[in-house]
């Protein structure tokens, strides 16, 4: 994507936990910034945003088409993500809506050279028959009425939502790639996370994956700069396959809850997913990751 010296580029939501990441390694690797705030997230950090001279905040609502075009005018670059605490039919409905608002006012923007979209694994890995199909990567796609039959809703938010992206995008020639991550690893993880809906199935498919905050920004700035990126990326750090991967991912979400007792009948899971195109062009792009950092 060339040089980044003098590039504006946009964050949206900037009030989330990878949103306000996102922002903080763009104004050190030199962009200047659109923070799109959905009002969700840290007021102080956006009040600390405000005393940069590369920072301009918006105020936006992802269901207000009027104020996603504001915040992306004159931008070279869109980051975009969508997270809410919990999910339900409606809520699919509205991270649907939105991601249609932001990828129509990128078509809209002649400056935007590139949509980074922020995906989950969760869009990639639900369907019938799942365990007797090959491993899993960025070319599957969750099944929308398994998703509804078993209401997995932020499975169903996600993946329609990228679909809908992605229609968008390849009907109105915009460049997008997305990002689909595993289950972030955060101080405020907890059992309701939404992510985890079916994580018993996760586990027993060899599916389950953790991504910690610097490898997600990583990838997202260097799906970004580079040119060679295209289409869709798994990211994680890990897979939780082994029992006492699994035993320490619960004790993270429910610190207080007694450790089970050791059991020799437990059996390591086979790992049934790869994110092999990621980690091939992060390899590729190599230093220019620690470039301006």
């Amino acid at each position: 994507m060339g040089s980044q010296e003098a590039k504006t580029v946009c964050v949206m939501d900037a009030s989330s936990r990878i949103g306000a990441a996102l922002v903080d390694r763009l104004l050190r690797r030199g962009y200047t910034i659109h923070a799109a705030a959905f009002g969700r997230g840290d007021e102080a950090k956006a009040a600390s945003w405000s005393e940069s001279k590369r920072v301009r905040v918006f105020r936006s609502d992802p269901l207000d088409y009027h104020s996603i075009a504001d915040a992306v005018r004159g931008c070279s670059g869109v980051f975009y993500s969508f997270d809410n605490d919990s999910y339900d039919e409606f809520m699919v409905e509205v991270e649907v809506r939105a991601a249609h608002n932001v990828l129509e006012a990128c078509a809209q923007a002649d400056t935007v050279e590139r949509v980074v979209f922020s995906s989950s694994v969760t869009a990639v890995i639900w369907k019938e028959n799942r365990k007797l199909a090959e491993d899993v990567d960025e070319r599957d796609w969750s099944e929308p009425n398994f998703c509804r039959k078993y209401k997995l809703w932020h499975a169903l938010a996600k993946t329609l939502s990228e679909k809908t992206a992605w229609a968008l995008a390849m009907d109105r020639s915009v460049n997008m790639v997305s990002v689909n991550s595993g289950l972030l690893i955060e101080p405020e993880l907890s059992p309701s996370n939404p992510y985890l809906k079916g994580a018993p199935e996760m586990y027993e498919d060899g599916v389950l994956v953790t991504v910690e905050l610097k490898l997600l920004i990583d990838a997202h700035i260097c799906i970004f700069e580079s040119t060679d990126a295209f289409g869709r990326y798994l990211c994680f750090n890990h897979a939780i396959c082994r029992p006492e991967d699994a035993v320490k991912l619960a004790q993270m979400l429910s610190p207080l809850a007694p450790s089970p007792p050791p059991s020799d009948e437990l059996r390591v899971i086979q790992e049934r997913i790869q994110s092999k195109k990621l980690n091939k062009l992060m390899l590729e792009f190599g230093d220019e990751l620690q470039v301006a950092e």
